[in-house]
């Protein structure tokens, strides 16, 4: 017996490396010091007078189900680093470097080289290097054409400029930035409402992926699977600067509207006696939610606390500063408040 007859072949891993060696390095910044290869990536932390490193860990969850099923692997690289970095920039944070972690049993070179592009992609998109990661080949723990995919990001921001809501007042204003999609949450559900990448004929879920319906751009598919949206460089001018000293940013919270909704994320930046009142309608829910749940009869309660509803972000700032803010954010729309209540923070859409 060999190691491939059992399912690992060492060699196919080892060309894979230097397949994607190039993808990794393209993301270098000066920092770095050693490239793919070493058992740990070095970087050199440097330009900063009292720095703070932020870490975040995340996944893409059962989208991948979704990707495995179409066979397109370009976009879920993609979505785990756009996660990661909205994760770390909710207190400032410019993002540094990141490691990711992909495992399958079955999946081909090809894909798995799509799936890094995508990740590196990203990467380079927000000057985040790409440091290492892991390619891993587990027999007998993934079905066929089952993967996973989780990424690892490191970011740094300066002490007096961390964002982390605890200056949020009564009468602050929340401003919303519009969604891509489900981004990568809520799939579970979604997957189960269209009947898609739950374990039945691959061909007719397929064919399902592949129907168009009314208010989508292009087929379910392809809604499903549009990237999970980065907001960095659009924030970046609201955040805080490196080496910067002195006033503090605009920006008094930001939170990442992911798993849970918006009843679920924006009370994690809002101190206590503190609640959040948004006003229903105040900005557009993209038609993949509303198919949703007109296909699989949904409460209007479970979208909320299931989806990002078409707000990826809900960033916070005082009243007087919300036309400048604005002004740096074009897209940002005016959807609700904060409000004095008693108990642990929460949201409300009314």
């Amino acid at each position: 017996m060999t190691y491939a007859q059992a399912g690992v072949d060492v060699d196919a891993a080892a060309r894979l490396v230097d397949r994607i060696k190039h993808l990794a390095k393209a993301t270098h910044r000066p920092e770095v010091l050693a490239g793919v290869g070493p058992f740990g990536g070095l970087f050199r932390l440097s330009g900063y007078r009292d720095p703070v490193l932020v870490a975040s860990a995340d996944g893409v969850g059962t989208k991948l189900k979704l990707a495995s099923l179409l066979s397109r692997y370009d976009t879920v690289g993609i979505d785990l680093v756009n996660h990661c970095v909205n994760d770390i920039i909710t207190t400032g944070a410019e993002p540094l470097f990141f490691l990711d972690y992909l495992a399958s049993s079955t999946l081909s070179d090809d894909a798995k080289a799509a799936v890094i592009q995508g990740v590196a992609s990203a990467c380079r998109a927000v000057g985040c290097a790409l440091l290492g990661g892991e390619t891993a080949d587990m027999p007998d723990i993934y079905s066929q054409g089952d993967f996973d995919l989780v990424g690892f990001i490191v970011g740094v921001v300066e002490r007096g400029q961390i964002i982390d809501g605890s200056t949020i007042r009564a009468g602050d204003v929340l401003l919303g930035l519009p969604s891509s999609g489900l981004h990568t949450n809520g799939y579970s559900l979604a997957r189960k409402v269209f009947g898609v990448g739950v374990g039945g004929d691959q061909a007719e879920e397929r064919a399902r992926l592949g129907r168009s319906y009314p208010g989508l751009e292009g087929t379910l598919g392809e809604a499903l699977l549009v990237p999970h949206r980065c907001y960095y460089n659009e924030l970046k001018p609201v955040l805080g600067h490196v080496g910067a000293v002195g006033e503090p940013p605009l920006l008094k919270g930001i939170a990442h509207i992911t798993g849970g909704g918006i009843p679920g994320n924006l009370p994690r930046i809002l101190p206590e006696g503190l609640g959040g009142s948004l006003r229903r309608g105040s900005w557009p829910v993209p038609p993949i939610f509303r198919l949703i749940q007109e296909r699989g009869k949904v409460a209007e309660e479970e979208m909320y606390r299931t989806f990002n509803m078409g707000l990826g972000m809900i960033v916070a700032c005082a009243a007087e500063d919300a036309e400048a803010v604005r002004a740096q954010l074009p897209e940002a729309l005016a959807v609700g408040e904060v409000i004095a209540q008693k108990g642990d923070p929460r949201a409300v859409i009314a």
